[in-house]
Parts: C-alpha cells; sequence; structure tokens
C-alpha cells in the first residue's frame, strides 16, 4: 500500500476516538456530576446500550457485507453516517432543562442512539482493514498508523476535555461546546478516509452470503474466538484505568490539575510504545508480543498499588508503564482480526468480514459498557457521593480498581493468547490456497501498491 492510502486510512481513527475517548472516559462523570443522575442509574444506561448494540453489530455486519455500490461495500456507510454520529454525540453530551426523571429517560435515549450510529460508521471501518491489504505483516503495519492515530485523538480528548471545558460559562455548556468542536473535526476525518482508500480485496463476485456462513465465520472459527477475547480483557482493563482515572486523582489523591498530566503523560507514553510494536510483532509473533505486553502490564500495576497517594510523580511514572503494556494489544487486536477473516474463507469458502468484524465490535463494546458499569456499580456499593470526602472504603475501592483488576485481566490474557496457533507461517499458507483456489475473483484489477 502507499503512504497516502494508509495514513488516509488510519486519520479516521483519529476522528472516531474524538467520540470513543470521550464516551469512556467522561460519560459516566458527566452523568454522575453534571447531568446530575445517579451512579446505579448511570449503570444502567450503559448496560441497556449494550443490549441494544446485541442486535445492531451483528445486523450491521450482516448489511455491510452484503452492500453492492459504486464505493464499495464498506465506504459509503462512513459517507453517510459521519454527520448523524456528529450530532447525536453532541445530544449525548447535552444538559437538558428537566427533572432528574426526565434527565436519566434523556440519557437512555442519547447514549442508545449514540450506540447504533456508532455502529454503523466504525463496523464498516474497521472492516476495511481487511480489504485494504492480505499480508500478514502489512496488516500490522496499517493498524500501527491506525493506532497511532487513534492514540492522538485519545491524548487530544484526556488532555484537552478538561481545559476546554473551563473555557466555557459552566460544565454542561463547556461539555457540549467540546463536543460540538470534535463532531465537526470526526465529521472530517471520516470524509478524508472515505476520499483516499479503495476497497482492494474483495469476496468472489458471484459469491453468495447466507446467515448461516456469516454465523460460521465466527462461531466456527476457533481463532477469532481467542482474539475476541484478547480483545474484551484488554479492552475492559483499559475501560475500567480510563474511567476511574478522575476518581481517583479527584478523591484519593486530591489533584484534579493533575487529571490531564496523567492522561497526557500515560497516552504519550503508549504512543511511543506503538513503534517497537511491528518489531515485536516480527520477532516473538503477534500472540507473543500481546503476552509480553500483558506481563508488563501487571508488573506495573503492583508498583502502582503500592505507590503512596502523596508521591503523585511515581503514580504518573507507574501510570506510565501499565499503558506501554498495553500498546501490543491495541494494535495487534485490530492487526489479528483480518487474518480471521482470512481463515473462515478458507475454511468455509465464504468471505464474511462483515460477521466477524461486527463480533468483535461488539464485544469490544460490551467490555467498554461492563467496565462502565462495573465502576459506576462498583462506587454505587461502598457509598459514593459526589462532590463529597470519600470513605475510607470507597478510597480503597477506586485504587483496587486502578490496580488489582488489571492484574487479573492481564494474568488471564497472557493464558489465553498462548493458545492462539495461527501465526505468520499458518497464514502464509492458507493465502497461498486461497490464490490457487479463487485466482484473481477475490482481488480487484488494482495494482498492489494503490
Amino acid at each position: 500500500m502507499k503512504l497516502k492510502a494508509s495514513l488516509g486510512y488510519a486519520v479516521g481513527d483519529l476522528g472516531i476516538n474524538l467520540y470513543f475517548i470521550s464516551t469512556l472516559t467522561y460519560l459516566l462523570y458527566f452523568y454522575t456530576d453534571v447531568l446530575g443522575i445517579s451512579a446505579a442509574a448511570a449503570a444502567g444506561v450503559f448496560l441497556v446500550a449494550r443490549l441494544v448494540d446485541a442486535v445492531t453489530d451483528p445486523l450491521m455486519g450482516a448489511i455491510a457485507e452484503r452492500t453492492r455500490t459504486r464505493w464499495g461495500r464498506l465506504r459509503p456507510y462512513l459517507l453517510f453516517g459521519a454527520n448523524p454520529l456528529g450530532v447525536i454525540t453532541v445530544a449525548t453530551f447535552t444538559v437538558p432543562d428537566l427533572d432528574e426523571s426526565g434527565k436519566v429517560i434523556w440519557a437512555y435515549v442519547t447514549y442508545t442512539l449514540f450506540g447504533v450510529l456508532y455502529t454503523v460508521v466504525t463496523i464498516p471501518y474497521s472492516a476495511l482493514t481487511a480489504s485494504l491489504t492480505d499480508d500478514y505483516q502489512e496488516r500490522t503495519k496499517l493498524s500501527t498508523f491506525r493506532m497511532a492515530f487513534a492514540f492522538t485523538g485519545a491524548v487530544i480528548v484526556s488532555v484537552g476535555v478538561a481545559e476546554l471545558v473551563q473555557g466555557f460559562a459552566s460544565p454542561a455548556e463547556g461539555y457540549a461546546g467540546v463536543m460540538t468542536i470534535f463532531a465537526c473535526v470526526a465529521t472530517l476525518l471520516l470524509l478524508v478516509t472515505f476520499f483516499n482508500t479503495r476497497e482492494v480485496i474483495q469476496p468472489p463476485v458471484d459469491e453468495k452470503l447466507s446467515l448461516n456462513d456469516s454465523f460460521r465465520a465466527v462461531f466456527y472459527n476457533p481463532p477469532l474466538m481467542i482474539v475476541i477475547a484478547l480483545f474484551t480483557l484488554g479492552m475492559l482493563s483499559f475501560t475500567v484505568r480510563q474511567t476511574v482515572t478522575v476518581y481517583y486523582f479527584s478523591y484519593n489523591v486530591g489533584r484534579t490539575d493533575l487529571i490531564s498530566t496523567f492522561f497526557g503523560a500515560t497516552l504519550a507514553t503508549m504512543f511511543v510504545g506503538l513503534v517497537f510494536v511491528p518489531k515485536l510483532a516480527e520477532r516473538f509473533s503477534k500472540a507473543g508480543a500481546i503476552q509480553i505486553g500483558a506481563l508488563f502490564t501487571v508488573l506495573a500495576s503492583i508498583g502502582f498499588y503500592f505507590t503512596p497517594v502523596d508521591a503523585p510523580m511515581w503514580v504518573i511514572f507507574w501510570g506510565c508503564l501499565v499503558a506501554l503494556g498495553g500498546a501490543p494489544i491495541a494494535v495487534l487486536g485490530w492487526a489479528m482480526i483480518p487474518d480471521t477473516v482470512d481463515y473462515a474463507q478458507w475454511r468455509f469458502g465464504k468471505r464474511a468480514d462483515g460477521a466477524v468484524y461486527s463480533m468483535s465490535s461488539f464485544f469490544q463494546k460490551l467490555a467498554k459498557a461492563l467496565g462502565g458499569a462495573g465502576v459506576a456499580t462498583a462506587l454505587a456499593a461502598v457509598g459514593y457521593v459526589a462532590n463529597q470526602p470519600q470513605s475510607a472504603e470507597t478510597l480503597e475501592m477506586i485504587l483496587n480498581l486502578m490496580t488489582i483488576v488489571p492484574i487479573v485481566l492481564m494474568a488471564a490474557m497472557i493464558l489465553l493468547a498462548r493458545l492462539y496457533k495461527l501465526d505468520g507461517e499458518a497464514h502464509a499458507q492458507m493465502r497461498a490456497e486461497l490464490a490457487e483456489r479463487y485466482g484473481s475473483e477475490a482481488v480487484e484489477s488494482l495494482p498492489r501498491d494503490y
């Protein structure tokens, strides 16, 4: 792939992460401390939205893989879905003039609609990876570019939101204003992706997918099941840490001024870690690199747990090392999913990339919801009250969420990654057999370095 095409694709994830990290990091805090609903009510909002995703994610995957237009199967959803997604994001972070019950209903409606439109855009976007190249190592490089822009979006949100919100007359106006800016930027970036990518890898022109084909491509696909489990554990760990960080610095450390510094330092460290991921995967395999990163996170989380709150620079130091260990799964999960698409086509003779990516997306969002709802439920269980001094039990719970939970999740990730067998050699053999089976039918007549 040419650099222009790689960057054109990757830049879209910057826009997507303006939405993703905003909801991941600030939506629970926005609900409890700005919109003014209880932590228990917020937990219900997260869970209901994910139940809707249980239907819409597979449905969107089925629609996308059966779409046929002059722009391709996947790119049209970026063109027509970007603007509605921006509008609903602003509404999700808006405080309406309603009583508490009305605000709860508003949260249910807006966040559920956000989830639907996010699905419409992000599942086709993610599935593009498998349609842009079929090269095993090139997919790692493409995913690295993508994650570099994703982390850039994460840094902008994590560092910038708190500062930008303070520039408005009130937090309510601030969140709505900042999300309006993000929506405009994200819409433009998704359009850049639309105009700078081509869907090179295509299913055979006469291929007809049944629901059973899609089902087999997902549930009779052992490599995919492992990747989904790895993705779920990684996202759950990241979500819990990202969500509880605001509470940790607000109440345990008592230094809200360090929130932006912490987010900026940890995400910048993760960004630096991206540089080494392709070489790490080439040397130890994709699954091996994930195991190394997970072990690194475990050790760093132990250091974080024993760091006193009156040593904030050491808190930031250990937080950076925890984030560095998360870089391999953030990149390589997306690089492994296209390989599992090839596996399903090799095994069953059908290319059901929409089904594969929709199921991966669903479990990623399920992990995000469980992480957010889990934090909210845990805080409610120990008597958290917004904007008040917290009990020792509450402070201990916040610390455990920051450290013990990631340790347990990363230990499970190490064990699962050892079961993944679809390495570069196995993938190369599959590609050769697919090329012999289909010839040029599965690829458009475009030059390989488009």
